[in-house]
């Protein structure tokens, strides 16, 4: 989302400027790429790029490959054969290994539901959604490009009615959380990315004190919402946190008031002070929220338990299996720096459903697995 969100800003800002512009989508991949289907970057006349669709390798060429997308007004489909050391077009030895299909769509204004009024859509709601490319593989075929939106219980958006017979697999995908490539006639070598995409991380701390700057901070980095509260007035202020994206000053009580919590919502315990801590720990049970990280030693979340075990309140194993204490990757984090580093690579980790080691011991692919069905 956050490249998206990026993308999105730099084309208000382009059509403020009367600029033309150029979408290109990284819309298949055989093999390995450091960039993977749904991976977009936005093109400016004067080449200027928002985003990226490899690691800096295939950039060069894709500016001019979407310049001329602009300058004729139509989309067109590039392939980049990266295991091929002697690729002329290309001009580099990628080392990549994989073959990379990156479709550049020109952006009409003055076309109803055109690829970046779909990408909008996704900042409307804070919800997960289904938007899908139409592409075709063979040489000089007409490229549809980015064509359908879904989000449950609304409208369906379409820039071609005939993705409208997709609707099945998008339904499919957005059950199980998937993105697919989906061949759909093979006469003219179309296919379709039927890409899932869900919100950015909603991260809610309890605390504000010096701790917390650089963990906001890196937040901010990876495009994530942040929501700061704690007691005190003094420590809970938009000067000391500038990147955050609300602040309250509440009670333990009111803690859990105006804030809206879904699959993408991390919580973290970390005032410092340990009634306000165990006062929102206590609501944070009452939840369905799937991650509480708390700061602190063992010997403190032990406490906690006996605490709410006095109290009459049993923690269940489901709900500790939500209970991440103490907070953190084991990466030998010692400074405030290196514990929001931590903390921040946990939570990623677990929101991409990962273990959190060393990709030296992966014995699969880094990437998460694109299905492509027929």
């Amino acid at each position: 989302m956050k490249e998206i969100s990026e993308i999105l800003k730099a084309y208000s800002q382009a059509k403020a400027e009367e600029k033309k512009t150029a979408l290109a989508t990284v819309v298949k991949v055989q093999g390995s790429s450091y960039r993977q289907p749904g991976a977009r970057m936005l093109v400016t006349e004067d080449g200027m790029l928002t985003g990226a669709i490899s690691g800096g390798c295939l950039e060069g060429d894709a500016l001019r490959k979407a310049l001329l997308s602009i300058n004729q007004k139509q989309n067109k489909l590039v392939t980049y054969n990266t295991s091929n050391e002697d690729d002329a077009e290309v001009g580099l030895q990628l080392g990549c290994n994989g073959i990379v299909h990156i479709l550049f769509e020109y952006i009409d204004e003055e076309v109803e539901n055109n690829p970046i009024q779909l990408l909008q859509q996704l900042e409307l709601e804070r919800k997960e959604a289904v938007i899908v490319t139409v592409f075709s593989l063979k040489r000089n075929a007409s490229q549809i490009g980015t064509t359908l939106f879904f989000r449950k219980d609304s409208p369906v958006l379409t820039l071609d009615n005939e993705a409208l017979s997709l609707i099945s697999d998008v339904k499919e995908a957005l059950e199980n959380k998937t993105t697919v490539v989906k061949k759909l006639q093979e006469e003219n070598g179309r296919e379709a990315l039927i890409e899932y995409i869900k919100p950015s991380i909603s991260l809610v701390i309890a605390g504000a004190g010096n701790d917390i700057q650089p963990l906001v901070k890196m937040a901010a980095v990876l495009g994530w919402r942040t929501h700061i509260a704690e007691g005190r007035a003094t420590h809970a202020t938009a000067k000391r946190f500038p990147k955050a994206s609300e602040i309250s000053v509440v009670k333990p009580e009111q803690f859990l008031e105006n804030i809206t919590i879904d699959d993408q919502t991390y919580f973290l315990l970390m005032t410092h002070n340990y009634k306000y801590d165990l006062a929102v720990l206590k609501l944070l049970l009452e939840t369905n929220c799937h991650y509480i990280g708390i700061l602190g030693p063992k010997s403190k979340f032990s406490r906690m338990l006996d605490d709410l075990l006095i109290e009459g309140i049993t923690v269940s194993q489901e709900q500790l299996s939500r209970i991440h204490s103490p907070v953190g990757l084991d990466i030998g984090a010692e400074t405030s720096e290196e514990i929001a580093l931590s903390i921040v690579s946990e939570i990623k980790a677990v929101a991409s459903e990962r273990a959190g080691t060393s990709l030296k011991y992966k014995s699969g692919k880094i990437h998460n697995e694109i299905h492509y069905g027929k």
